[in-house]
């Protein structure tokens, strides 16, 4: 015999008798498992997720918008007559919801709360307080740009407009809510 023989035949006995006796299968059948889960796209809701907390925390940062730029948002199909009405102050506002002073996650969370219960109770017009920015490090309004972002982001929301100078002017708005 070869040496090559030898280790090969060394190396089988090795096997056997490291695995020990071995009993051979009685049967070949098949055992079916239960029902497989069906797919789930764990990376679009982590992805989703991530995405309002950025927006939530301030990462996410839509145009920053400076104290004195007004803001209006019309959607299709809002009569002119109405919005006209929205931007001179001639609806009367049911609610008001005033976020100064609030963090970016504070304030978002407060501003869903409120348009949730706009909902629930059917308020037609409100207005949200944003406040100018001047309490800001920066004097730079924040809420202001994040709660225009918020707004033209919820499909209840039909239109919105700077608010006049006796509401608040700059720092707040009127938001006209689908009933």
């Amino acid at each position: 015999m070869s040496e090559q023989e030898e280790i090969e035949k060394s190396d089988s006995e090795l096997f056997r008798e490291a695995i020990g006796r071995v009993n051979p299968v009685k049967h070949d059948v098949h055992v079916e498992e239960t029902e497989k889960p069906k797919p789930w796209p764990t990376q679009r809701v982590a992805d989703e997720r991530q995405t309002l907390l950025d927006m939530a925390s301030g990462l996410h940062d839509p145009e920053i918008l400076e104290t004195g730029d007004e803001l209006y948002f019309k959607r299709e199909g809002v009569q002119n007559r109405l919005f006209q009405r929205l931007k001179r102050g001639q609806i009367p506002c049911e609610r008001v919801l005033d976020l100064h002073g609030m963090t970016i996650a504070v304030a978002k969370e407060a501003f869903c709360d409120f348009l949730l219960m706009a909902r629930k109770t059917n308020w037609r017009c409100v207005r949200i307080i944003h406040g100018k920015g001047k309490g800001s490090r920066d004097g730079i309004a924040v809420l202001k740009g994040k709660v225009e972002h918020w707004l033209r982001q919820r499909d209840e929301i039909l239109a919105f407009s700077t608010a006049r100078p006796v509401d608040g002017g700059t720092g707040a708005m009127y938001v006209l809510i689908r009933r």
